[in-house]
Parts: structure tokens; C-alpha cells; sequence
């Protein structure tokens, strides 16, 4: 019963910290090295969780990855075909390549993730991180709304904010904190920062969960029916509290600041310094 409230807890965590700007891995961090995350099947487990949160965006935007997968094979046959041309790309075709384009710095990271994961072991680092992105969201209510849609965005806009992505690889940066900040700062209305923060997030998740999902298939771990449970409770609470917290960014981004999740970025920082 101890390993499903905990499962449940583990979960509740990461589909709220993984959408709001707050760092999801920057909070798995300090829960695991402040109260120890002794499953056995802590990579699957971690899998199944970024699962819960991946299914969670498809849910609410499953109308735009729709278009996106439309717009991916139209944009297949204009470019096979000698039609191609970006000023005459339809929205859904012009999301496709932004999507890829910002996805692309994440290439980068893959090399370095090792190296960076190392970092999560280090409390102390960990709050130096949620500090600073705690400046960052500060700073982001500063920005004035632009009219930028994914039908007058610019590549060029999409490698900033891809590379604002990759700054989130440290723990203890958000990744949608950063993003909708670098989209905000190109000129993003509002409602499309957040939007193609959290579309970018699935070709991110993905990856993520295919290095993981090679990590444990070369690993020993049995599966057992307590494992089986324990995954099952962390995906349905990861994926209800990712809906929520996509809800909830949704409605918080009207009013076109992020302070309270810099002030609480910043006392969890300041506590894990101190502390960590």
C-alpha cells in the first residue's frame, strides 16, 4: 500500500511540475535524493510517468496534432513533388517544420545527458537552477503580448525557442517555463507560446522515453505484479494531473505573468541550498 501511495505521489508530482513552469526534473531530483526513490524499477517506472504526461498533451490537443499529422504528409508530397514553398505552406504544413526545427538543439542535448543527469544527484545545484528559473519567470511577465501565430511564425523563431529548450535540460529548468518565455520574447501571442511549448514537448518526451526505454531493455529487472501496480497508478496520475496542470496554464497565461510560480521557484531554491 506504502509503494502505490507513493507511486500516486511520485506521479501527482510530475504531471503537474512537467507542464507548469516549475521544472518536473528539478522536483523528481529532490524528492529522490531528500526521500530516496527505492523502486527497483525506477527506469521503467520513470518511463511510464513521462507516458502519463505525453498522453495527457494528446488529449488536450489532439485537434492540432491532428493537423499536424495532416500537414506532415501533405508537406511530404509538396516536397517530392517540387511544390514547396514556405510563403505558400498552410498553418498545419508551417507547424510541422517549426516543431522540427525547435526539436533539432535536442539533438545536442542527447549527447550531453549523462553528464547533465549526473547534476541531479547534487541538491544544492539543483536550487541554484530552480533560482534562476525563477528569474526567468520573473522576467517573462515583462514581455509584451505579440501577434505571432503558426501562421506568421519565421524558422528562425523556432530555432530560439528550440534553443531556450535545450538551456531546460539542466534540472531545475523548466522546460515550458523556457520555452513560452523564448516564444513570448519572438512575438508569440500568449495562447500560441503556451500551445507550441507543450506540442514541442512530444517529439522532447518521446526521445526521452526511447533512451529510457533502451536503458531497461538491457537491463535485469523483472517484472513483477507490485512492479505492474506501481506503474499503473504513477501513468494515471501523472496523466490526470498533466491534464490539469495543461488547464491550468492555459487559463494562468491570460493574465499574462508567471509570479507566482517565480516566488515558489524561488523559496524551493533557496530552501534546497540551504538545506540540500
Amino acid at each position: 500500500m506504502l509503494e502505490i501511495i507513493k507511486s500516486a505521489f511520485y506521479g501527482l508530482v510530475q504531471g503537474l511540475t512537467e507542464f507548469l513552469p516549475v521544472s518536473s526534473s528539478g522536483h523528481i531530483a529532490i524528492l529522490k535524493n531528500t526521500f530516496g526513490l527505492d523502486f527497483d524499477d525506477s527506469i521503467l517506472f520513470t518511463l511510464i510517468l513521462h507516458l502519463g504526461s505525453l498522453v495527457a498533451v494528446f488529449i488536450i490537443y489532439f485537434q492540432d496534432i491532428k493537423k499536424l499529422f495532416i500537414g506532415f504528409f501533405t508537406l511530404m508530397a509538396k516536397i517530392f513533388t517540387g511544390k514547396f514553398k514556405y510563403k505558400n505552406l498552410s498553418a498545419g504544413e508551417r507547424f510541422v517544420i517549426l516543431v522540427f526545427i525547435a526539436t533539432v538543439p535536442l539533438v545536442a542535448g542527447a549527447f550531453i545527458d549523462k553528464q547533465i543527469e549526473i547534476l541531479s544527484d547534487y541538491t544544492k545545484i539543483v536550487g541554484f537552477f530552480l533560482i534562476i528559473n525563477a528569474v526567468i519567470l520573473f522576467f517573462s511577465g515583462m514581455i509584451k503580448t505579440g501577434d505571432v501565430t503558426e501562421k506568421t511564425a519565421k524558422p528562425s523563431n523556432a530555432v530560439f525557442v528550440g534553443l531556450c529548450q535545450l538551456i531546460a535540460v539542466a534540472p531545475g529548468i523548466s522546460r515550458s517555463g523556457s520555452t513560452i518565455t523564448g516564444g513570448l520574447l519572438n512575438g508569440f501571442n500568449r495562447q500560441f507560446a503556451v500551445k507550441f511549448s507543450f506540442i514541442m514537448s512530444i517529439p522532447a518526451i518521446l526521445g526521452a522515453s526511447v533512451f529510457k526505454a533502451a536503458d531497461f531493455a538491457t537491463s535485469d529487472i523483472e517484472i513483477t505484479g507490485s512492479m505492474i501496480a506501481s506503474c499503473l497508478t504513477g501513468f494515471i496520475f501523472a496523466f490526470v494531473s498533466g491534464i490539469i496542470a495543461i488547464v491550468l496554464m492555459n487559463m494562468i497565461i491570460r493574465k499574462k505573468n508567471f509570479t507566482v510560480f517565480s516566488i515558489y521557484c524561488l523559496i524551493v531554491g533557496i530552501i534546497a541550498l540551504i538545506f540540500g
